[in-house]
């Protein structure tokens, strides 16, 4: 990703595979069909090294499907397991030109691998792809001193809600800087600095979400960038 993203992005939210690595909720936890996933970790990249500005630009139709093969690839040729990959449909704010951007992404399931390693693999993906940072997010216990920032999903989020909701919150709009939906059932995942997680809960509430349905997660993110 070419942002800080305080990323909104519909996937499984992460697990680490031990005990007490599980969900601070604002509501009950996940059950069977939702969106988190048993993945050690994620990765969120694009191969997209343009600025986009306007919300029908072809190239946000791309399914990014070679992408997928080849960040898969990498994964598994590093020692990981990769898991699925999901397509977003990203908005952000650009501070420079003082609008929204777009930008077409996934998110990539990887398991069977440490912090040390989920880093390694972020920054070939960078390297490869000419990106300034890429985004890994860890599952964590709440309690981990490694706990930096949170996991919000939630469902029912569209793009335009997104873009709308953004642009009438110059607080979110600065401090989370943007995020994703899916490409395929608008499912939307706030990862944002725990610091910010009062700033995260008004800004999804302004996205029309009842807080009390969402669900938290809590973790590491990192930006991998050079």
């Amino acid at each position: 990703m070419n942002r800080r993203l305080g990323i909104f992005v519909a996937v499984g939210a992460l697990t680490l595979g031990v005990t007490g690595a599980g969900t601070a909720a604002a509501s009950a936890p996940p059950s069977a069909g939702s969106g988190h996933t048993s993945a050690t970790a994620e990765i969120f990249a694009t191969n997209n090294t343009a600025t986009i500005t306007d919300p029908a630009d072809p190239r946000l139709r791309t399914r990014l499907g070679r992408f997928d093969h080849e960040v898969r690839d990498i994964i598994r040729t590093h020692g990981a397991k990769a898991g699925r990959s999901t397509l977003l449909d990203g908005v952000f704010w650009s501070s420079d030109l003082k609008q929204a951007t777009y930008e077409r992404s996934r998110e990539f399931d990887v398991n069977h691998v440490s912090a040390a390693g989920l880093h390694h693999i972020a920054d070939i993906i960078r390297k490869q792809y000419e990106q300034e940072s890429v985004l890994t997010f860890r599952h964590l216990p709440r309690t981990s001193p490694e706990t930096n920032a949170v996991d919000i999903e939630a469902t029912g989020v569209t793009s335009r809600k997104l873009h709308e909701a953004l642009l009438a919150d110059p607080a979110a709009r600065d401090e989370l800087g943007g995020g994703s939906v899916t490409a395929q059932d608008g499912r939307l995942i706030l990862i944002a600095p725990l610091a910010d997680l009062p700033l995260a809960k008004k800004f999804v509430g302004e996205l029309g979400v009842d807080w009390n349905k969402a669900e938290v997660r809590y973790g590491a993110e990192e930006f991998v960038g050079g």
